[in-house]
């Protein structure tokens, strides 16, 4: 199979590599880069365990090829702390326990922050709504809209 050269930023780092055409982006950042913050959930979109920013737009990575991310900017979790500080998200889920197993924390926490930059102030249902499309089958959610919420303010204090 004939290999594509990309080149894309993840996290703030250029990456040039060589990559089959067929290779998924989440596999891109756990295989090759070995982003596993990034999880490999039901490989269907339905999870959204795998979620990430691409230029600033959450994505499922597991439907997105990692030659289409070619000359994209990528921020998976790892990519949120700031010179070892906890992004608001990140803290916010540990200081409102809105996480139990963690297994779709990351995406939860992606898909928040690409909420709160189009809603900087969501209401419950906003977050709720938001949210959509991210499963946890451990916390009943309501931990997670209080995290969200949390981190709202924190950002809007920023």
């Amino acid at each position: 199979m004939t290999s594509h050269t990309i080149t894309l930023t993840v996290d703030g780092v250029e990456y040039t590599d060589d990559v089959e055409p067929r290779l998924l982006l989440v596999q891109y950042l756990r295989e090759v880069l070995g982003k596993t913050g990034t999880v490999i959930g039901c490989d269907t979109t339905n999870c959204g365990a795998c979620t990430v920013l691409v230029d600033g737009q959450s994505i499922k990575s597991c439907t997105m090829l990692a030659v289409e991310a070619d000359g994209q900017q990528v921020t998976t979790i790892e990519g949120l702390a700031d010179d070892g500080e906890l992004h608001p998200l990140q803290k916010a889920f540990n200081d409102c326990h809105a996480l139990q197993c963690g297994f779709c924390t990351s995406g939860m926490i992606m898909q928040a922050a690409s909420l709160l930059t189009e809603n900087p102030r969501p209401t419950d249902e906003e977050v709720r709504d938001g949210l959509e499309g991210n499963l946890c089958r451990c916390t009943g959610y309501q931990n997670i809209v209080a995290a969200v919420q949390q981190a709202a303010g924190e950002e809007v204090a920023r």
